[in-house]
């Protein structure tokens, strides 16, 4: 029932991710001997383990049962939740978006922005984002021999289509790319609003010093697309309507900052993370140039290597069995992806990087009512950059120690220092 104490900390400690191994051990030891189990990490109040790609899929299929909003949508101390109350006026969540609401208030919500990221609609923007892809391809084939492929790369050009397709001037994209790593990286001296070491209250306060540069910038936004309606997704968001009203002033900011963020952060943690597996792995060059149809295996299997977004919380609203466990109302639950992505009854050695899994059953955008809005998008964007960038290489490796993010929620690769050659 309980897991223990070693492993517990391990699954929430930001150190743990950001070394890779560490955490993927942790989960392989729960999923074995303690498959839905309760964790109690110190400062934190206890919570259930669904660590196994079958039981995180029932969960997702259950949303009215299982909540994103009604406790924090994250890991969080005791401390922090208090806090975090005390600042919204009794919400668990700092942002009030997509991710953090249930019932109709998500359907209603998810109904502003999914028409235009079907499949379908995402179709017609390969041209400008081809032509995206090319200008960074050439910038980083200027830098040869060696570049950091996740700052010269992975972070800017995943930045500069969200932002297009959002709306954001190009002038604006710093400012951004700064806040949004802000967001997801309070625990990285490197990455966080005071670029240094910070104990839980100072990372929360930088956090809401974040927010309020955030919504300061997207008052801004809503003036000028109220003012000038037009297709840019930062436009429907000003000019959405519920039941006849304006979203409100939470709604509004979430949805603004969750478009930036997932649109950006996840899908530019994927990209430095695929290019860390090819370096590594030569004959993957090959394959693909030889190939070109193998880049969308490539994508997708690094989708799951990555898994850019950790975990989400849920809790319980009712009594409920899950997996042979009695799960309590009220109950809070860690939906861990990194494992699901690592679960072995699912995936062929998932400790190696394959591109040949028919199918690939990677859950790394979530299932169900709160799957990834964005996915189509950040599929197609990742192939083109790949199909931009391969016939260019003859050969790439690592010119150093890549290191990932400190963070126990949104976790990939920050340096991928790489040598290559060109044809």
């Amino acid at each position: 029932m309980h897991i223990p104490s070693h492993l517990a900390q391990t699954i929430v400690d930001p150190h743990a991710y950001a070394a890779g191994d560490p955490v993927d051990d942790a989960f392989r030891t729960i999923r074995a001997n303690h498959p839905l189990a309760i964790a109690e990490p110190e400062g934190m109040e206890p919570f259930w383990v669904v660590g196994r790609h079958a039981d995180i899929m029932e969960v997702e299929r259950q949303p009215d049962v299982f909540h994103n909003g009604d406790k924090s949508t994250f890991l969080t101390l005791k401390e922090n939740d208090g806090m975090v109350r005390f600042i919204t006026g009794g919400e668990p969540n700092l942002i009030r978006s997509l991710v953090s609401v249930d019932g109709q208030e998500h359907k209603d919500l998810r109904a502003v922005v999914f028409p235009s990221v079907t499949p379908k609609a995402v179709r017609p923007m390969e041209e400008d984002i081809r032509a995206i892809a090319k200008q960074f391809v050439a910038d980083m084939l200027e830098r040869a021999p060696k570049c950091d492929f996740a700052t010269d790369v992975a972070f800017l050009y995943p930045l500069r289509v969200i932002m297009t397709v959002l709306g954001v001037p190009q002038d604006d994209e710093a400012f951004m790319l700064k806040l949004t790593q802000e967001l997801f990286s309070s625990g990285d001296p490197e990455l966080n609003r005071d670029r240094k070491e910070v104990n839980p209250a100072e990372a929360l306060d930088g956090l809401r010093r974040t927010m309020e540069e955030l919504e300061n910038y997207f008052g801004g936004v809503t003036e000028k697309f109220r003012a000038n309606p037009t297709a840019h997704i930062n436009s429907l968001i000003a000019n959405a309507t519920i039941n006849g009203e304006f979203l409100n002033r939470r709604q509004l900011m979430g949805y603004y900052i969750i478009a930036a963020t997932a649109g950006h952060d996840t899908t530019s943690n994927t990209t430095a993370g695929a290019m860390w597996a090819l370096a590594e792995r030569p004959h993957l060059l090959d394959e693909m140039q030889a190939d070109p149809s193998k880049v969308a295996a490539f994508v997708e299997e690094s989708i799951r290597w990555v898994v850019p977004v950790k975990h989400f919380m849920r809790s319980a609203t009712r009594d409920i069995e899950l997996a042979g466990q009695a799960i309590k109302a009220g109950d809070w639950m860690m939906l861990s992806y990194q494992s699901a992505n690592r679960d072995e009854a699912v995936f062929v050695d998932p400790f190696d990087y394959r591109i040949d899994r028919e199918p690939n059953r990677q859950i790394a955008f979530g299932y169900g009512q709160h799957v990834c809005l964005g996915q189509h998008l950040a599929r197609m964007e990742m192939r083109i950059l790949w199909e931009e960038l391969l016939p260019h290489l003859k050969s790439v490796e690592l010119a150093g120690t890549p290191r990932r993010t400190i963070s126990n929620f949104v976790c990939g690769p920050k340096h991928v220092p790489i040598r290559f050659t060109l044809n």
